[in-house]
């Protein structure tokens, strides 16, 4: 009995060490976590507490404890605005086009390159399909500008010169832009999103396609039954992720909208979206708390749609849901 009692006692101390004990044990790994765990802290959770700012007729120098408090006045620019509809509207269109062009090509050129047998060529391909991803939409927006210009853009001329078609006003006509801006996010973003399914498929165990082989299934046959299911939990979390950026320009890709239309107030109806509206309207009225209202409703509305896609996701498949 003795040896018994003293066993368990020994079992409920060992499992009720403290905190600090788990950390000096694991010091090595803890140390590790450590950056990063900072860097997360300090970059997305202290900002947090700024959201206070949209309840707050906010002046710079009195600061968030010296501002007043106003309620919910500052999203009152946003619900009364004339534009809520048109830049809801373009905001929800365009994201979703992303998600489905974005994370659809990219796991097709993710697939076509892993079909590469030359190793070195299929490392050319993602390098080439990266580069875009690491330019900055400023530099997008003159190599846009050198293909649409009016009188020197290299697609005018092929038109005029091959076709006998009239130079087009691209910066003047917003139907266009329902396009481009589609084909300039597919440009810069399905590199990365390649790489990732590139990731996925090296994970892929070779005996399913060498049992697809034995059986005399084709390439095609071997992407659809094998390659695409079991991509299917990075595919789920990239929408996931995308979801809940669904109220955002482009999930952060703001300078695509703002830099590539060049200002153009004609192209407004087509390229105005929630970030850019809110952005021209700050630069006019230096409203701080006005801004952080919108980005407050954007992340609510953006942690609302995690939650709704998540729990679609469980009823399909629940080990592949985020919680």
């Amino acid at each position: 009995m003795i040896t018994t009692s003293s066993k368990t006692k020994s079992t409920s101390v060992r499992r009720r060490l403290p905190f600090f004990s788990e950390i000096i044990r694991n010091k090595t790994f803890y140390a590790m976590m450590l950056p990063g765990l900072l860097f997360i802290i300090i970059i997305y959770y202290l900002p947090m507490f700024g959201v206070v700012i949209a309840f707050q007729e906010y002046n710079p120098f009195k600061g968030i404890l010296g501002s007043p408090w106003i309620g919910f006045k500052n999203f009152e620019f946003l619900f009364k605005s004339d534009a809520l509809f048109q830049i809801t509207f373009n905001t929800i269109f365009y994201n979703i086009i992303f998600i489905i062009l974005g994370i659809g090509l990219a796991m097709i050129t993710a697939i076509l390159i892993d079909g590469i047998s030359n190793r070195f060529l299929a490392g050319a391909y993602k390098s080439i399909l990266l580069l875009p991803y690491l330019l900055s939409w400023i530099v997008a927006e003159y190599l846009l500008y050198s293909f649409l210009s009016v009188d020197k853009g290299i697609l005018n001329h092929l038109l005029q010169g091959w076709f006998g078609i009239d130079p087009i006003q691209w910066y003047s006509e917003p139907i266009y832009w329902r396009f481009i801006l589609p084909a300039a996010y597919v440009w810069k973003n399905v590199g990365y999103f390649a790489v990732i399914f590139a990731a996925g498929i090296s994970g892929i165990s070779t005996d399913y396609y060498e049992a697809a082989k034995m059986d005399g299934a084709s390439r095609f046959q071997q992407a659809f039954r094998i390659t695409i299911p079991m991509l299917a939990p990075i595919t789920i979390t990239l929408v996931l992720l995308q979801a809940g950026k669904i109220f955002y320009a482009a999930f952060g890709d703001w300078g695509m909208f703002y830099n590539l239309p060049r200002e153009s107030g004609v192209l407004f109806s087509a390229t105005n979206v929630i970030d850019t509206y809110v952005y021209r309207a700050l630069k006019q009225m230096s409203d701080f708390g006005m801004s952080t209202a919108v980005g407050f409703y954007q992340s609510c509305v953006g942690f609302v749609l995690v939650l709704v896609s998540n729990y679609f996701i469980r009823l399909y498949d629940r080990d592949s849901a985020l919680f």
